[in-house]
C-alpha cells in the first residue's frame, strides 16, 4: 500500500506529509474517531464510488452516536472524497475519511469548545486478505467475544470498536489463519474481524442479524440484495457455531474484503474446500457492477468527476 501525493485534512487539499496531527488530540488517548472506508473502481464510465452516499451518511450516523460535530454537511464531505480522488489522478482507490477529536486538552470528557478534525485520505489498496479472494481463506473462531449490547455500540465505524478486531486478528494470525470470526456475548455467531458474516445452506444464504453485535455492513445489504435478484432465499436470524461447520458455503463481506469466500474454518473444510456456486454468483454479480455485466439498477455507483480544487492552497471548502 503507497500513500498519494494529497490528503483533504480539515478543508483544504496539502500534500501528505503536512496533514499531521498533535500528539495531544483526544482521539489518540480515548478513541475519540469514527470513520469509513470506501470503494473506488474503474469503471467503463471512468472511476466510480460505490455506494458514496450510504457511507457518508454511516459517517455522520457514527459521529451523532458519538457526539461529534462534524462541521461539513453530509454533501461537502461526500464532494471531499470524490475532490482527493481526482486531485490525485486516481483510477481506483481506497478512501478513508475520517472524523476525530483534536488536540483539546487531556480528560475523558471533551472540553467545550474542542476541536474536531476532519481528513480523507486516498490509498492504492488491492484484495484485502490477498488471494483469498480467489481462491476462499483459512479462518477460525476465536476466543475473544464482539462486545456485549450496551457497551459499545457495534453499529457506529469508530475507531475505538476496532481494538476488538485487533485481538481477534492476532489470534488468527498466531495459528496460522487468515482470520477469525467473533462470537457474542450469547455465544452465537457475530463477525469477522473486520467482515461480515454470511453462511450458505441447501441455497439459502444466512447472515447474523444486525443486533449480534456486527457492524450493519453496506456490502452485507447489497450481497443481500443481489442474492434475492438472483433468486436466492435470504435469512437474517442467530446462527450457533456448529453451523459454520455444517454449511455449504461460506464468505465473508466489507469495503476493503468485498466478497472474500472461507474455505475451512478451525482446519475443517467448507463444503469441498473450494468457494462454491453461490458465492460465485454473488461475486460475479458484485464485481459486475463494475464492469458492466451488471446493471446498475440501484444508482449505487457515483462517477469521479474533476476536483473543484488540486493545489494546496486551496479555498475552504466547509459547509
Amino acid at each position: 500500500m503507497s500513500h498519494t501525493s494529497l490528503i483533504w485534512h480539515n478543508g483544504r487539499l496539502k500534500p501528505w506529509q503536512e496533514a499531521t496531527v498533535h500528539v495531544s488530540a483526544h482521539a489518540l488517548h480515548y478513541g475519540s474517531s469514527v470513520f469509513e472506508g470506501e470503494r473506488v473502481y474503474a469503471t467503463p464510465q471512468g472511476p466510480c464510488f460505490f455506494r458514496l452516499a450510504e457511507h457518508t451518511r454511516r459517517l455522520f450516523e457514527s459521529a451523532k452516536i458519538y457526539e461529534i460535530d462534524i462541521g461539513y454537511s453530509e454533501e461537502a464531505i461526500s464532494q471531499a472524497c470524490i475532490d482527493v480522488v481526482a486531485a490525485n489522478g486516481m483510477a481506483s482507490a481506497y478512501v478513508r475519511p475520517i472524523v476525530f477529536r483534536g488536540a483539546g486538552g487531556l480528560g475523558v470528557m471533551p472540553k467545550p469548545g474542542s476541536p474536531v478534525d476532519v481528513s480523507i485520505m486516498a490509498l492504492d489498496w488491492g484484495a484485502y486478505l490477498g488471494d483469498a479472494l480467489e481462491h476462499g481463506a483459512d479462518v477460525c473462531v476465536s476466543s475473544w467475544n464482539r462486545p456485549a449490547p450496551n457497551t459499545f455500540p457495534s453499529w457506529a465505524k469508530a475507531g475505538g470498536n476496532y481494538l476488538s478486531s485487533q485481538l481477534i486478528g492476532f489470534e488468527a494470525q498466531r495459528g496460522g489463519y487468515a482470520e477469525g470470526i467473533a462470537l457474542g456475548t450469547n455465544g452465537l455467531l457475530s463477525e469477522g474481524a473486520g467482515e461480515n458474516l454470511f453462511l450458505v445452506r441447501r441455497r439459502v444464504v444466512m447472515t447474523p442479524t444486525s443486533s449480534a453485535g456486527i457492524l450493519a455492513g453496506i456490502t452485507r445489504d447489497t450481497v443481500m440484495t443481489l442474492a434475492r435478484s438472483l433468486g436466492y432465499a435470504v435469512e437474517e436470524r442467530d446462527l450457533p457455531r456448529e453451523a459454520l461447520y455444517t454449511s455449504d458455503e461460506i464468505f465473508m463481506t466489507g469495503t476493503a474484503a468485498e466478497i472474500t469466500p472461507v474455505r475451512s474454518v478451525d482446519r475443517k473444510s467448507v463444503g469441498d474446500g473450494r468457494p462454491g456456486p453461490v458465492t460465485r454468483a454473488l461475486q460475479q454479480a458484485f464485481f459486475g457492477l463494475f464492469d458492466g455485466r451488471t446493471p446498475d439498477t440501484h444508482g449505487w455507483l457515483t462517477p469521479v468527476t474533476s476536483a473543484r480544487a488540486t493545489s494546496a492552497d486551496v479555498e475552504d471548502i466547509a459547509a
